[in-house]
């Protein structure tokens, strides 16, 4: 009988080979089904390929004091195991098929203000290799809207300074063209001329940002450095890279840009994604409208 480990093993490849996902989400899927497997054979003796829809209910049962929206993501990672197991014909029905994820309020994402960006984006030092990556970095995330796993990974060969667009390969591999601001390709440029070489010393790498050891700049390396620079640019709330790109879109669209136009820059595959940036821009207006409108006082 195949065992827990090479049924996670085949699905994890098969999601790779069929659709590209990123290796932080197939780590994600892959970390659920263990937590599914062991839950499985401690409480009920049983392997992923047979338990039954009963165990499954049981199992998001002791579950439910996750937070809604990582126990949607296990359930979808459960779901669309069995799916799998069911398509593949490793077994004739879909145990999970009734499982239901849990209903969430609508969670509008944290964003720093304009005034808030612009101190960030000055806080690196830029008379040192280091700064100057930064600064680049920091331009470059919130004049395109790019994950911050698209960032780290961006080969050097994506970028075109003449044009001052990049190539960005997302989610399920799929190609889009991102504009950049004349600030970011300036940072970019400054970045390529003075700063990459000596952060290389001699060595070649064919990723756009790196480290001083000559390696790639990796999510945790640039979450560690925007943490500290935004320390120096007097920012206290909890910030993270992804922070970054929910200003990009949400300054767009408070500055009128078509959802559409954001949904295509964002990269997102369902406007509905998008649209969580019309309450932020809302909110925007309402404080607005508290502020400044004499009937308000």
């Amino acid at each position: 009988m195949t065992s827990n480990a090479d049924l996670i093993d085949e699905f994890s490849t098969n999601l790779w080979l069929e659709e590209g996902l990123a290796q932080a989400t197939l780590q994600a899927y892959r970390s659920d089904l263990e937590q599914l497997a062991e839950w499985l054979e401690k409480k009920v003796g049983e392997s992923l390929l047979n338990a039954n829809s009963e165990q499954l209910k049981n199992h998001v049962h002791d579950l439910v004091e996750l937070k809604p929206s990582s126990l949607n993501r296990k359930i979808s990672s459960t779901k669309r195991f069995y799916l799998w197991l069911n398509t593949s014909h490793k077994r004739e029905d879909n145990p999970a098929q009734q499982l239901h994820s849990a209903k969430q309020g609508l969670r509008i994402p944290k964003v720093l203000s304009e005034q808030q960006m612009l101190d960030l984006l000055a806080a690196p030092d830029v008379s040192n290799a280091a700064g100057q990556r930064d600064k680049a970095m920091l331009e470059f995330m919130y004049a395109s809207g790019l994950r911050v796993s698209e960032l780290v990974n961006m080969p050097l060969r994506a970028i075109d300074l003449n044009a001052g667009a990049v190539k960005v390969l997302g989610k399920g591999n799929k190609e889009r063209l991102v504009p950049m601001g004349e600030p970011a390709r300036l940072a970019i440029q400054l970045y390529l001329q003075q700063a990459r070489g000596e952060l290389l010393k001699g060595r070649t790498s064919d990723f756009l940002f790196v480290t001083h050891f000559g390696t790639p700049m990796t999510r945790q390396g640039f979450w560690k450095n925007i943490k500290r620079l935004a320390l120096v640019a007097g920012i206290h709330s909890p910030i993270s890279p992804h922070v970054l790109r929910h200003a990009f879109a949400t300054h767009l669209v408070n500055h009128g840009a078509d959802l559409r136009v954001v949904q295509l820059l964002l990269g997102h595959a369902d406007i509905g994604t998008t649209q969580i940036y019309t309450h932020v821009a809302k909110e925007h207006l309402q404080k607005l409208l508290n502020s400044g409108h004499p009937m308000a006082k």
